[in-house]
């Protein structure tokens, strides 16, 4: 018992001295794993995923995605992504019973750079809605890559 004792104190005298001597790697090490927790705690905590304009096109491509327009009018008619459905963010609990058929199905949902659909992914998240994923940086990183938009 006593050698493993003493094999168990030399090897943490060794994880010590490792440390001591590689603190700006070890300090590297924790960064990343808090930014890694802090990641996966934030869409459980939000309720929602954020997406690149790539990952939403994979998945809209690899499911049926209905995607939610939730700017102004004026906005929406400048041009916005294919098949999008337009609700403003100002009328989405009004109007919450026409996505009815969305509650369990995946809903990309976008605006201009990002506020108001992270605002309408809360509202539909009480609602019920389970699969939000909300375009990161919006429209603006839609055209940022550009990706298409229609004018119907």
């Amino acid at each position: 018992m006593a050698q493993i004792q003493e094999r168990a104190g030399k090897y943490m005298q060794q994880y010590f001295d490792f440390v001591i001597h590689n603190w700006l790697l070890f300090l590297a090490l924790l960064v990343i794993t808090a930014l890694l927790v802090m990641t996966t705690v934030r869409s459980r905590l939000l309720g929602f995923n954020e997406v690149k304009p790539g990952e939403a096109i994979q998945l809209m491509n690899r499911e049926e995605t209905l995607v939610l327009d939730v700017r102004e009018a004026d906005e929406y008619k400048a041009g916005h992504i294919q098949g999008a459905v337009h609700v403003p963010v100002a009328e989405l609990d009004a109007r919450v019973s026409e996505l009815e058929a969305w509650r369990d199905q995946p809903l990309l949902i976008y605006c201009r750079a990002g506020q108001r659909s992270a605002q309408a992914a809360a509202v539909l998240k009480r609602q019920g809605f389970s699969q939000l994923h909300k375009l990161d940086g919006g429209m603006m990183a839609w055209q940022g890559g550009h990706l298409p938009i229609t004018h119907d």
